[in-house]
Parts: C-alpha cells; structure tokens; sequence
C-alpha cells in the first residue's frame, strides 16, 4: 500500500474513534465504519398567535416530542402567524418550500384544493373520535393525501378540538330571520351554510376576531371552544353564547409537509413525524375535553356568560342547507365525490354502531 493511503486510512481510523464517543452523532455503516449522522432543521409556520392555548401550544409539542423522539436529529423552529408568512398563507408556504412544515387547518385553502374543507369538519357531520377512525382506519388519510400531491404536501392529523360551540353573537337568533344580514366571521363549509341562509359571512384569522366583534366590524364570530374562547377574552365582545356546534362537530388540525423535503429524511426519521403527529392528535383532544369543560364553568359561572342553545327550525333549516352544499360540492369535482361518499358510508356504518353504544350510554348517564 502506498504511504499516502496508509496515512488517510490511519486518519480515517482516528476519526472513527474519535467520533465513537459521541453516540448521538454517529451511525455505523454496514461495514462497521462510524460516519457523522446527518441533522435536519426544520422551520414550522403556523395560522395561530405565538403560544395561543391549545392551537398555538399544540404546534409547540408536536415540534418538541420530534426533538425529544430524534435525539436532536430532527430539529423543529415554530414560527406564530405573521412572524415568517401571514396566518392564511401556510399553505403557499409549505407547498413553495419556504418553511418544511405547517400547522393549520385544511378548510383555509379552499381555494388551493376544493376537497380541503372536507378534512377539518363538516357540518352535522363526524365527531373527533368518528373523524379519527375515519382518517386512519377508513381511507380518509389517503385522500387527503391525494388532494395535496400536485401542491407537493403531504398532510396528517395533528389535534383536533372536539365538538366546538356555534359562536358569540351580539344578535339574538330566535328564528331563521334574525340569520339575515347578519355579519359573522364563519371559515369552512358553515360559512357557505350561513350565506346562504342570509348571513354575510367573513373569513378572518384569530388573531383579528376580538378587535372585529368589539367594534362592530361584525355581529357574531364562531372561533373554536370554551377553552379558546375565554383567552381570547371574546365574552367581554359579546353577550350571547350559542350552541350546539353544528358546524363543526369537531376540527381536524392539519400538519403540512414538504413532501420533498420529507423524502430526504432517513426512513425512522420519517416514522418520528408521522408517529409525532399522531400522539399529538390524540394529547390535543385529550387536552380540550378537560380544559372545555373547565372553561365553560368559568365562563358561565365567573363571567356570567348567557348560554342559549339555537333554535330547533334554525338548526333544522342549517342542516337542509348543508346537506345541498356538500352534495354540490361533491358534484363538481371527482375526488369531492370520492371524499364525500366515504364520509358519508364510514358515518353510517359506525353511527349505526353509536347508536347503542356512545349515545346509549350517554341517555344512561343523564
């Protein structure tokens, strides 16, 4: 062997010992040699204010359970609404590669997918536990998936709120009349819903609502749940609290990923983030049934906030209403058919089941 080979197989050999001590930095190759392991830093942007309980605060553990899960391989920096791209721009940011991932929800971008809206909530549809099942166990997941490939995402469930309220208003609604002309901030498929029921309806991010309701800008807002609700301090914008949440029986958050960014992670990488995201959907729900409950006494009792309960002809009408806007949305596109049939079959099947089991046992218990 030459002295010039002898000499960088010896310095080869000193590296390898020297990094040898340093486990979480190294990998073996299959011929026992030690070699550097290869870091990520990842950017996160978001469409809730920095640190915001429960939305906000959900992005921060996804990102810190893929740290702690990597050993530091894989680092995740969060970034709040409008501290890299504004809150209703994480779609274009993810797909264009300026951040790797994102946390939001799918109904934000109906205009990037139209099948989008399907996946956070539908009206008098899938509660969180149905949607879950739906998602991982029903072939939900896969069409999602396939609603964001020509965008370059791959999205997954990460958190959900559960059944939310139908709002705050500064209107009372006694009947289907008192739905028109009415100014409310309402994202999604309710918000088509209430449109056409009269409403002007307005898609405005969180972090503006509060200041909207308090200077009339509009006259009734649906955000999330008690839990979000009370930080966002909207029982001191406006006097009535409706429910139920008609409109969203619960709200699927949604993590955007690069999906070239994501081929370049080593596969047990790749398995941290879909598993990361997966516990963080479960913590979140898990999260907001204590916390909902704990907010609405608080709200009620301390704030002395006027619960009522919509009228059964307006609920009645906003479900006709609805089911017309699913179906034609349905129409117009080939995987809006393929979404909304196996919704609608995945439904059936387990409300057949829930029937005598869930809502058996709740008419128990009452």
């Amino acid at each position: 062997m030459k002295r010039r080979q002898l000499l960088t197989a010896a310095g080869l050999g000193l590296g390898a010992v020297a990094l040898s001590g340093c486990s979480d930095q190294t990998a073996t190759t299959t011929n026992g040699t030690a070699q550097p392991e290869q870091r990520f830093k990842w950017k996160m942007v978001t469409s809730w204010p920095k640190n915001f309980p429960g939305l906000g605060t959900t992005a921060e553990r996804f990102a810190e359970t893929v740290n702690a899960m990597s050993n530091g391989r894989l680092t995740v920096q969060v970034f709040a609404a409008g501290e890299l791209v504004p809150a209703l721009e994480v779609f274009d940011a993810v797909s264009s590669g300026t951040a790797e991932l994102g946390h939001s929800a799918a109904y934000y971008w109906k205009g990037k997918s139209a099948a989008a809206p399907f996946f956070t909530a539908v009206p008098f549809g899938m509660n969180a536990q149905e949607m879950n099942a739906w998602l991982y166990e029903g072939g939900g997941l896969e069409l999602w998936q396939q609603a964001y490939e020509a965008a370059g995402i791959l999205p997954l469930p990460c958190g959900n709120t559960g059944v939310q309220m139908a709002g705050w208003f500064n209107k009372e609604i006694n009947s289907l009349e008192d739905l028109r002309g009415l100014k409310i901030r309402m994202p999604g498929f309710g918000g088509e819903v209430l449109a056409r029921a009269g409403a002007t309806t307005v898609n405005l991010p969180g972090s503006e609502i509060f200041s909207a309701l308090q200077n009339n800008v509009i006259d009734a807002t649906d955000w999330v749940s008690p839990y979000n609700d009370l930080a966002f301090g909207l029982h001191q914008a406006a006097k009535y609290y409706y429910y139920p949440g008609w409109q969203e029986p619960c709200a699927v958050l949604e993590l955007s990923i690069n999906q070239a960014a994501f081929a370049q992670l080593p596969a047990d990488l790749q398995e941290i983030v879909r598993d990361a995201a997966r516990a963080t959907n479960q913590f979140m729900l898990d999260e907001y049934t204590r916390r909902n409950a704990e907010a609405l006494d608080t709200l009620v009792n301390e704030h002395q906030v006027e619960l009522r309960r919509l009228p059964d002809e307006v609920l009645a009408r906003l479900r006709e209403i609805s089911m017309q806007v699913l179906e034609e949305t349905a129409n117009a596109d080939a995987l809006n058919r393929q979404v909304w049939d196996s919704m609608e079959a995945f439904r059936e099947k387990v409300w057949a089941y829930h029937a005598i089991s869930e809502q058996a046992m709740y008419s128990l218990r009452s």
